[in-house]
């Protein structure tokens, strides 16, 4: 450890920082000068703009800004600073499938493992330049979610900023894990729900337990090998967007099927996740409602890995389909949420959303925009996050050259910044 200390003493003493970069700036300010800054407002990138920071706060942005008396110095050469990124869909309490399948993680891993385990990913997920994220259910962790936020906003543990689903909401019977005795009682991956009365209910206990979304699946397999089916029924799902509103707590919908998300845009949801059955009439509902999309390319693509894809052309039919659904509501004009279902795969590698979004077409300073400003304003955090600019939270990343040209660039992080506080770099 005293190594460690040593020399990152030194680095910040050639560097001219001239304290460690986890040390309070002398003075409360902090002024940041890299090459270049993406401001997450427009997609433009603004070579020689730099970037002061006070207390928890940008104080200012632009062009030659000067230090003010006592304030430390951080320069970034060859870098552009940019807003923290934010995982849209992610699942913490979850950890590669093949490390362990879901239904052995939801089964036989101890909560306090999965807790354990959790806690370790949010540091990773942090330390990759994702200074927030939405976490879309605890699959069978019940409300440990709202515990690791809590231990995270405390500063117990590092983490993102954590918006939490807590237990996320299915239709009786129609999840998982499956193939025991009929009758048998076994642990879910979520709360099942029978009617509008028992949907609400939950809508109301997850809430009061600490959830800051209610997730809904508007479909599911009823068993293992059969194709995915509408399950919750219109009034059900319209039952629970209401109780949440009422609430002031949005709604995020897995639906993954025609009806499915039909259903879920007729009752007013305010995310839908993954909707590989879309079509082009269903994706101009969402755009008509401003109903943002996460399509989770990488959750489809790590999948086919773990089954054997080697990755080349032509790819299996569940990618294609992904990618289908993500060009349909592009061209719809739907908002873009960016999230990859992280979970599935590798907390920390969370920019594999964004490399596949730009591989599908969508140009590297829009995906920017959509893991910043875009996710946090369907996340309800424009007022706070998203950008870089005056009055909003120091949550920073510098990435090592330029990403509005090479999306690659965002998986070279620098430094980050959360609240005004350097925790890596």
């Amino acid at each position: 450890m005293a190594k460690r200390w040593l020399a990152i003493m030194m680095a910040g003493l050639l560097t001219g920082a001239g304290a460690p970069p986890d040390a309070p700036a002398t003075g409360g300010a902090i002024l940041l000068r890299p090459a270049a800054v993406f401001d997450g407002v427009d997609g433009t990138r603004h070579a020689g703009w730099q970037v002061l920071v006070r207390g928890d706060r940008i104080v200012a942005v632009g062009p030659g800004l000067v230090a003010p008396a006592g304030a430390r110095s951080i320069d970034l050469p060859g870098d552009t600073l940019m807003p923290g990124m934010i995982e849209g869909h992610g699942h913490l309490f979850l950890h590669p499938y093949d490390e362990a399948s879901w239904d052995d993680q939801v089964l036989h891993e101890p909560l306090a493992l999965r807790t354990a385990r959790a806690v370790t990913q949010a540091r990773a997920t942090l330390r990759a330049g994702f200074t927030s994220e939405r976490d879309l259910g605890t699959e069978g962790a019940g409300y440990a979610d709202v515990g690791l936020k809590a231990a995270i906003d405390q500063g117990i543990v590092e983490g993102p900023r954590l918006s939490v689903a807590t237990r996320a909401i299915v239709a009786l019977g129609a999840y998982g894990p499956k193939g025991f005795e009929p009758g048998v009682a076994i642990p879910q991956g979520a709360e099942e729900v029978s009617g509008v009365e028992s949907i609400v209910a939950a809508v109301r206990r997850q809430i009061a337990a600490g959830a800051d979304w209610i997730k809904l699946y508007a479909d599911y397999r009823w068993r293992a090998g059969e194709d995915s089916r509408a399950t919750l029924s219109l009034a059900e799902i319209e039952a629970a967007v209401a109780a949440a509103h009422d609430a002031g707590r949005p709604v995020a919908v897995h639906a993954a099927t025609a009806e499915g998300m039909r259903r879920a845009i007729a009752a007013g949801v305010d995310t839908i996740e993954h909707g590989y059955g879309g079509t082009p009439a269903i994706f101009a509902s969402m755009a008509a409602k401003k109903i943002a999309f996460c399509p989770t390319l990488a959750a489809a693509d790590a999948s086919a890995r773990y089954r054997g894809w080697s990755g080349a052309e032509p790819a299996p039919a569940a990618v294609r389909t992904s990618r289908e659904a993500f060009r349909l509501a592009r061209a719809a004009g739907v908002p873009i949420c960016m999230g990859g279902d992280v979970g599935v795969f590798a907390h920390g590698t969370n920019a594999r959303e964004m490399t596949l979004m730009a591989a599908a077409g969508m140009a590297p300073a829009q995906v920017l925009l959509a893991a910043t400003s875009g996710n946090a304003r369907w996340m309800r955090m424009g007022d706070r996050l998203g950008a870089v600019k005056p009055g909003l939270l120091a949550d920073l990343v510098a990435v090592a050259g330029d990403p509005t040209a090479d999306i690659d660039a965002v998986r070279s992080v620098r430094l980050v910044m959360k609240g005004g506080i350097v925790v890596d770099g």
